[in-house]
């Protein structure tokens, strides 16, 4: 790219279409054209998954934001020809989806040609001509992306370049994803796997494991002559039966009725149709480790606690300021996770998949089936007990199979009844319960991105009918806490990160004598 087309890009407003009509008819006409450029004997047309359908249903259009701090002022035209040798070559951001399912059509993935600059956006912001600081500028820019329909004739992405320096970056990339492409996981690691190491720019980021040591694995079925080891593995076979048997009928009457206790942070009708407002705050991984030591738990288990005591003494201070009342003892809140039950493929795995002719043998798609994860509304004594109530629940729903009929069921609901009869069900479920908690561990070294360094990334998700959404990323030795929020609905949501940064440092000191 020259500088005339650098200009070119700058001056170019950001490309959305407003109805679906136009983009159908010219997505059918760049699909031929991309289907004649197909080379390699690759496949050029596969079915949308339901899960993919699913996220095209109006109520529940939902789309990936991630929000990347970057160390330098970004080259525009080397940020181009990196996305053109990897992610461009990854089938689903090649690929544009036709949706009309009339006449026994089945909705698709149809491979195209893909032109880079049609993705990358560079919007006129220019914060010397706005009285707004530049973190203002950028909150208030990717808020206005959750608005803005991305345009269905075109790969389902696009990446914008606010070139311009925060109290945190020199520059700030957005790049946004519809998630009918991947769920949040296997996009955050096919991001990582355009990125490289900046120290090593050859080789990949290296994840972060912090996991609790697992225990060395038994045989599935104990042998015969000892009894009592049978007996047990027939017990455990039970309990596993039994909890998940629980966990369904939980699901089941919350799709139906059981709605979680109207607090602050419950939408209202619409609330997935309005403007979210990301925001995100850092916090040291050293703490959130320091805390996983002291009670031989998880990162999981932490941030379930974190998140617990966080929302609690927002509620605390909501209630008694406006309430004049003490935080009520009775008040059900519930998070969704999404899993996807499908292997992600690794980084590794995922770098083949983009270069000519290796890894078309690997798996990718929404296999998705829900969690719904119980946080107790309480101000303990002792800070240790959000720990200890996370971990129970953590330890609990992994001896359940609730993720796996959840997607079984929503799979069996789509082929008889159709994607509209899940798509309710879904959005049912979501209203019935209060917030969406997420966590994905980061690379451990400094990446860089097409050789711009990463300072820190903090993604996200709107579409879903909720007000809030609580996702954590670690990256290097640091924590984002990225929240997203119908501002409608939560007018202070800085408060939400201050209570859950707070909580944070209140239970490290209280394992402080434990160590």
């Amino acid at each position: 790219m020259d500088s005339n087309d650098a200009a070119t890009l700058k001056k170019r407003p950001l490309a959305i279409k407003t109805t679906r009509s136009s983009p159908e008819t010219e997505g059918h006409e760049r699909a031929r054209k991309g289907g004649e450029g197909a080379s390699n004997g690759e496949i050029t047309e596969e079915p949308l998954s339901p899960a993919g359908r699913l996220f095209h249903q109006p109520n529940f259009n939902c789309h990936i934001v991630a929000v990347m701090g970057i160390g330098k002022p970004i080259d525009v035209a080397v940020l181009k020809a990196g996305l053109e040798v990897t992610l461009i070559r990854h089938p689903r951001f090649s690929s544009i989806q036709l949706l009309d399912e009339s006449k026994g059509k089945k909705a698709r993935w149809v491979r195209t040609n893909v032109n880079v600059d049609d993705h990358i956006i560079i919007p006129g912001v220019d914060p010397t001509a706005s009285s707004s600081p530049p973190d203002k500028l950028v909150e208030d820019y990717v808020s206005s992306l959750s608005t803005s329909p991305m345009d269905l004739s075109r790969p389902l992405w696009d990446l914008h370049v606010l070139n311009f320096p925060t109290s945190e970056a020199a520059a700030v990339i957005v790049l946004r994803i519809h998630h009918s492409l991947g769920d949040g996981t296997s996009l955050t690691s096919l991001l990582l796997a355009c990125t490289r190491k900046s120290a090593d720019p050859d080789a990949l980021p290296s994840l972060a494991d912090l996991s609790r040591p697992r225990p060395r694995p038994r045989r599935s079925r104990p042998a015969s002559k000892n009894p009592l080891s049978f007996l047990l593995w027939l017990w455990a076979i039970f309990m596993l039966a039994w909890r998940t048997l629980v966990d369904v009928a939980a699901f089941v009457i919350t799709a139906l009725f059981l709605k979680d206790t109207a607090t602050p942070f419950t939408g209202t009708e619409g609330v997935e149709f309005r403007r979210k407002r990301f925001l995100h705050r850092t916090v040291e991984l050293d703490d959130v480790k320091q805390i996983k030591n002291a009670m031989h738990c998880t990162v999981n288990d932490v941030l379930l606690g974190i998140t617990s005591f966080g929302l609690s003494k927002y509620l605390e201070r909501n209630y008694g300021e406006n309430n004049k009342k003490k935080l009520p003892t009775n008040i059900r809140m519930r998070s969704t996770l999404l899993v996807n039950i499908r292997p992600t493929p690794g980084i590794h795995a995922l770098s083949d998949m983009m270069e000519e002719g290796k890894g078309k043998g690997s798996k990718w798609g929404n296999w998705l089936g829900y969690i719904i994860l119980p946080f107790p509304v309480v101000m303990y004594e002792d800070p240790l007990d959000y720990i200890r109530k996370g971990k129970a629940t953590a330890d609990r729903k992994k001896k359940s199979l609730e993720a796996i009929f959840t997607y079984m069921s929503g799979d069996l609901i789509v082929k008889i009844f159709g994607i509209k009869a899940a798509a309710a069900l879904c959005h049912r479920l979501l209203t019935h319960t209060t917030f969406s908690f997420s966590n994905i561990m980061g690379p451990v070294e400094e990446v860089a991105f097409y050789g711009h360094p990463i300072v820190y990334l903090a993604p996200s998700v709107y579409g879903h009918p909720q007000a809030l959404t609580v996702h954590y990323q670690s990256y290097m030795n640091k924590m984002k806490i990225v929240i997203a929020v119908d501002d409608s609905v939560i007018p202070d949501p800085h408060q939400i990160l201050d209570d859950l940064a707070e909580s944070l440092i209140i239970i490290r000191d209280a394992t402080a004598t434990r160590l």
